[in-house]
């Protein structure tokens, strides 16, 4: 298998794999565009848009932050496993857990973990307001990590609570940001975190604009935190 592509992409970011690793996503790839034919995972499909898109795009987060210090990431609201699949493959040291409400993603998920034979990597299946008020993920991640489409108030309250103090939260949000953070630095601030700064770049050989908002767990999450599910949607604080 030629896995030029894959290669010259990720060395746009400074990543370099090895035969194993190229393998794993390539093989990533494939369960994505099987299991996608019969339920809707992603509506990018062609190989180099999806290693664009979803491989490079998951990892560019290391223009962000030094992952040798990172050890525990949670994804909540992965979907179809971005970025904490590729994270892992990339960077297997990283132990990973991926969280999503909707249980015929998490048996895709369950089904690449186990084809790609990863370990220290696995799912739960559940609402994020719900797992973070279990003392067993509460506060015990490095890095919280997230794709999922929310406005970053509600967001930062899905997420800070699952981060330790020290640690940090990355949302990957697109090109345009400056108000939505604006208006989410009171929320932020409540859940004990602290928006330190906001990276914004270009996909590497592309014009998708992308921006990362680094926000720094400073204090513990006051236990009222998350409220109960749908609340942090509907009224975001």
């Amino acid at each position: 298998m030629d896995y030029q592509i894959l290669e010259q992409k990720l060395g746009g970011l400074g990543i370099k794999q090895d035969q194993n690793q190229l393998e794993r996503f390539h093989k990533f790839y494939q369960l994505l565009i099987e299991w996608n034919k019969v339920m809707n995972l992603t509506g990018i499909t062609e190989y180099e848009d999806v290693v664009e898109k979803h491989f490079v795009d998951s990892l560019s987060i290391i223009k962000a932050i030094d992952l040798s210090r990172i050890h525990t990431v949670i994804d909540v609201g992965t979907g179809a496993g971005f970025p904490g699949i590729p994270l892992k493959i990339a960077f297997p040291h990283l132990r990973v857990v991926l969280l999503d409400s909707l249980n015929k993603r998490i048996k895709f998920l369950d089904e690449v973990i186990s084809q790609l034979g990863l370990t220290e990597i696995r799912t739960i299946h559940g609402r994020a307001e719900e797992y973070a008020r279990k003392e067993e993920y509460r506060e015990q991640f490095d890095l919280c990590v997230s794709r999922a489409v929310a406005n970053l108030s509600t967001l930062s309250e899905y997420c800070l609570p699952y981060i330790q103090v020290g640690g940090i939260f990355v949302p990957y949000k697109s090109g345009e940001i400056d108000d939505e953070v604006e208006q989410s630095k009171k929320a932020v601030r409540i859940l004990g975190g602290n928006i330190k700064d906001v990276m914004k770049f270009e996909l590497p050989g592309t014009d998708i604009h992308r921006s990362f908002v680094l926000i720094h767990k400073e204090q513990h999450t006051q236990k009222k935190y998350p409220r109960k599910a749908g609340i942090p949607a509907k009224e975001p604080l």
